[in-house]
């Protein structure tokens, strides 16, 4: 048996990571739909030959967590023995893909050609797998852009449970006609779907020079250091927190079809072995498209339990090994065919619910909850000069909460969108018909507290051209909350038509404009953590000066008069 000290692990796991990245890089350079070059709406992964996770670029968290369970299940789907050198494999089917039918995960097994065997075609010895998944903008669901209100899984798109799209080197020309002849937007979901292979192929010789420059013995021995390492790094680290049972409830707006708002429910043990999310007394599934699959929910779970063990280490198969995650079949986190998927914002509102729980037993190792949600919105329309069809979403900031040491961050992602990036101003405007007024943190916006929440933005389109707006928020109704006497925000905001007969508040809504109509949003700020009495006046001021807070604020909430 291979033996290495800790350093000879570390070369190999940096070389391992810098696989990954390069992997990354390739999409980023060749991907064709502005979600995945500008947004990094992906999520991509090197797994050895027994499915454990091994590295992994940055990207969405939620799909890094996704790939471990869709991986498993295409490799089942398909059969090991069905796999073979230079195969690349699509997977889409919500229940085993983690995700919605339009993230589109590609996975590749990798061999290693054994120079000794006289047939150049045999496969050679499997030395691990490659994922890369990334948000496609168009398979042939019933609406365009995206699907708010579908009531199954039959309505969200073309469905691949594990389908070759290349076999043996070679590509399946008749799998890439059917997604042609199925997508309204060919051109672009095609070079995105080379743009994936091509982050594969790079992970597949990266990976074999690896193994060639160590040897598959040391490469494997490193393997199994780093995975125990990163199992005793988060048992460790959960030895260290408040042990206990705590539960939380909250609400998402709608499921798409009715206004009725669907409860979630979760109760978090931490122990020193393990870290139980139960998701029992959620709602059932609804008839809408906001289930999530089973996989999805996990990889929520896995985001809270990474940040709370090990936020500054990689992941691998070892950092979730002590999580349990508990939903019963056919409910809001356990969605079964045929249940509709396609909005999975529960999942972003679930992370804060998570939190929620855990802030009870540990107020002074978390924040207060941020923005609640991921304020989406997208335009889909047609070039008046092509004639092209065209769909460009964003994805906005909304305020960090408030923590025990200081304020929260100003307009930033939401803490479940890890490295995720908005889309350019420029890139809208240019692709679309969105022309934007107004782009400005909100004063006031951000929860009061000893330690305020971060502030919101406000955000005013003026449409040039006809089109549909949809915009695709969860949590309009209810606010973030704060913690320790700190105080709540208001709730994202949507306003369409603002200052006409039409004006409306809206959530989750597809929305027919013509040029000249105007839509608001206004996004949430973090929930404030202690006693808005106990800031300091100095940082009121500050705040009153950079105009997070207006003067009235400082002295109706902070009690501090900037004009004096």
């Amino acid at each position: 048996m291979t033996t290495l000290d800790g350093a000879q692990v570390e070369v190999v796991r940096s070389y391992l990571l810098s696989a990954a990245e390069e992997m990354r890089a390739t999409l980023i350079r060749t991907s064709f739909n502005p979600v995945i070059y500008e947004v990094h709406d992906f999520g991509l992964s090197i797994y050895d030959a027994d499915l454990r996770l091994v590295a992994e670029a940055t990207g969405l968290t939620f799909f890094l967590g996704a790939n471990d369970f869709s991986l498993a299940k295409g490799v089942e789907y398909v059969g090991r023995e069905n796999l073979h050198r230079g195969d690349v494999v699509l997977l889409n089917y919500p229940y085993w893909n983690a995700a919605h039918a339009y993230d589109a995960t590609l996975f590749a097994p990798v061999f290693r050609p054994d120079p000794a065997d006289a047939d150049a075609d045999a496969d050679g010895d499997l030395v691990g797998f490659l994922c890369v998944r990334a948000h496609w903008m168009d398979l042939g669901a019933k609406d365009p852009g995206y699907v708010l209100d579908s009531t199954d899984m039959h309505q969200e798109g073309l469905i691949f449970p594990g389908t070759k799209v290349v076999s043996r080197g070679v590509p399946v020309r008749e799998i890439h006609e059917l997604i042609r002849f199925n997508s309204r937007m060919p051109d672009a979901v095609l070079g995105d779907l080379h743009a994936q292979i091509a982050a594969l192929r790079t992970g597949e010789r990266r990976l074999l020079e690896i193994i060639e420059k160590f040897g598959r013995d040391t490469v494997s021995t490193a393997v199994d250091h780093i995975i125990a390492d990163g199992e005793a790094r988060t048992r460790a680290a959960l030895a260290t927190l408040p042990q206990g049972t705590w539960t939380a409830e909250d609400w998402v707006d709608d499921d798409g079809i009715t206004d009725d708002p669907v409860k979630m429910r979760v109760t978090v043990t931490v122990s020193d072995e393990r870290f139980v999310v139960d998701f029992d007394g959620s709602a059932p599934a609804t008839r809408g498209p906001i289930n999530m699959p089973f996989g999805a929910t996990e990889a929520i779970c896995k985001v809270v339990l990474k940040s709370l063990t090990s936020p500054d280490e990689p992941s691998n198969a070892g950092t979730v090994a002590p999580l349990e995650v508990r939903a019963e079949p056919g409910t809001l986190f356990h969605a079964v065919y045929p249940q509709p998927t396609f909005t999975l914002w529960t999942g972003i509102v679930a992370v804060e619910l998570i939190l929620k729980a855990l802030a009870q037993g540990m107020p002074e190792r978390l924040p207060a909850s941020s923005g609640g949600d991921v304020p989406g919105f997208m335009m889909v329309g047609a070039n008046p000069e092509t004639g092209q069809i065209f769909a460009v979403s964003n994805n906005d900031l909304v305020g960090w909460g408030g923590t025990p040491e200081h304020d929260g961050m100003e307009a930033a992602t939401h803490v479940s969108g890890s490295t995720g990036r908005g889309t350019p101003i420029e890139v809208m405007e240019a692709r679309t018909g969105m022309f934007f007024e107004r782009v400005e943190i909100r004063t006031d916006s951000g929860g009061a507290g000893r330690f305020r929440g971060g502030c919101g933005l406000r955000r005013d389109i003026r449409f040039v051209s006809s089109g549909e707006f949809l915009s695709v928020i969860k949590k309009t109704r209810s606010a973030p909350w704060a913690l320790a006497g700190g105080l709540s925000p208001e709730p994202n905001q949507v306003v369409v038509f603002p200052g006409t007969g039409r004006e409306a508040r809206v959530s989750t809504r597809r929305t027919a404009v013509v040029a000249g109509d105007r839509v608001s949003l206004l996004t949430a700020g973090g929930g404030g953590h202690g006693d808005p009495g106990l800031r300091d006046p100095e940082a009121v001021r500050r705040d009153v000066a950079e105009g997070y807070v207006s003067a009235e604020a400082a002295r109706e909430v902070y009690g501090v008069d900037v004009d004096g």
